[in-house]
């Protein structure tokens, strides 16, 4: 019997990962299709947002949410059981797509389809890194190397080994093909450079596309046939000699609430509150008051976006869930207290 291939969707935050994956599903064309979902922290924001798309492709019991940590931390006790649970149905899903966290590691995921139990029956069909244009643009998660340099040679005190940096690079550097996303957002002339900053930790051979809302052609995605765990050695990480690597620079909670009767009033203060506490993503549904549609918001740095994604349902309680990720130290108390006013 052939392996089920499996795609590893990577990217970092706010990347556009649920939003390609929700086009990926809207676009099956009768393909089977199961996903697993690592959510950041302990709730299942991802998992909503990507059931929202009511596909038959991939009904919701074929969506599989691990919510106990990050799945490159957690691979043993969450994803392998996860994986062996998909394949061993009766009528196992024809291609199983992977979202990482935002601050998952991709490699320690890829060299879990050597595990004995899986390696007969499942292959990494390819590693797909997404990447936000805008941000790479506006220099919030790009990597200039000689400039980081220098400024360690200016001041060797300063600690300048950012972690955001090698993830990002991590991603990058084990890819099968990268996503340049949110392109329409950025200055045609633009993108050239972005493309060349990108290339320094892209391997050989690895090709990049363009792409606006995440919307890619499966077939592009799919069939890459890369066997990625048979090929870990090409695929440099910045933690190759550590058995595991530390998340503590990240936090994220949840803000919870019931209806809200004031739209423009929320979006005024999630931008006030993203400037002055520096968040780097907020993201989850809002129940407005009056509406039938449940109203998805997303954020990148002071970027937000909003769109109505489906009616809420019968027995579903209308509810407000925004989950709210940054870097450790962020005031949790000050960003409740301003969302207070307007989350009911």
């Amino acid at each position: 019997m052939s392996k089920v291939p499996a795609t590893v969707i990577t990217g970092f935050l706010g990347a556009g990962k649920t939003t390609l994956i929700r086009h990926l599903l809207q676009n099956a064309q009768g393909r089977r299709l199961a996903l697993i979902i690592n959510e950041f922290g302990d709730v299942g924001i991802d998992g909503e947002l990507v059931k929202g798309c009511n596909d038959a492709s991939c009904p919701e019991e074929d969506i599989v949410e691990l919510a106990n940590g990050c799945i490159c931390c957690t691979v043993a006790d969450d994803f392998l059981p996860t994986m062996q649970k998909l394949l061993d149905r009766p009528n196992p899903p024809e291609h199983i797509l992977i979202e990482t966290s935002g601050l998952a590691l991709p490699k320690p995921l890829v060299k879990a389809f050597q595990w004995p139990d899986i390696r007969t029956r499942a292959t990494v069909d390819g590693v797909i890194a997404l990447i936000d244009a805008d941000a790479v643009a506006a220099g919030r998660f790009a990597t200039d190397e000689a400039a980081l340099a220098a400024a360690r040679a200016a001041d060797p005190t300063l600690d300048h080994d950012s972690p955001l940096e090698e993830l990002f690079e991590d991603q990058l550097a084990c890819a099968d093909l990268v996503v340049l996303n949110k392109t329409d957002l950025v200055d045609a002339a633009v993108l050239p450079g972005i493309e060349a900053e990108l290339a320094r930790d892209v391997r050989d051979g690895v090709k990049l596309i363009h792409a606006a809302h995440g919307a890619v052609d499966p077939a592009v995605l799919l069939g890459l046939v890369a066997g990625a765990e048979d090929d870990l050695a090409a695929r440099p990480s910045h933690h190759d000699s550590e058995d595991d690597h530390d998340h503590d620079d990240f936090t994220s909670f949840v803000v919870a609430g019931g209806e809200i009767a004031d739209l423009d009033g929320l979006l005024t203060r999630l931008g006030d509150l993203i400037r002055t506490h520096d968040i780097l993503r907020i993201k989850g549904m809002v129940a407005l008051e009056g509406k039938p549609l449940r109203l998805v918001i997303q954020t990148v740095g002071p970027r937000i976006q909003h769109h109505f994604d489906r009616a809420w349902q019968v027995e579903e309680p209308r509810r407000t869930a925004l989950v709210v990720i940054g870097e450790t130290g962020l005031d949790r108390a000050a960003i409740e207290a301003g969302l207070a006013g307007v989350i009911g």
